[in-house]
């Protein structure tokens, strides 16, 4: 599997989970968004490191394993 498709599917995925997460609890969304926008900046860039590691854990063990 080549970076593109990797990144393609990884893109797709995203679409896929965030449109499944709309549509089966919206206002859970809505309150979610909330609390987002209440975070500080630093909150919000710990948590961006944080989802951007788990993320290449998680490309790196279904490139290697697979």
């Amino acid at each position: 599997m080549t970076l593109p498709l990797i990144l393609l599917a990884g893109v797709g995925m995203w679409f896929l989970l965030e449109g499944a997460a709309y549509a089966v609890a919206p206002d859970f969304m809505r309150r979610l968004a909330v609390l987002v926008t209440q975070m500080s900046t630093r909150e919000l860039t710990m948590a961006g490191l944080v989802g951007g590691a788990v993320g290449i854990v998680l490309i790196w063990l279904a490139v290697h394993l697979g």
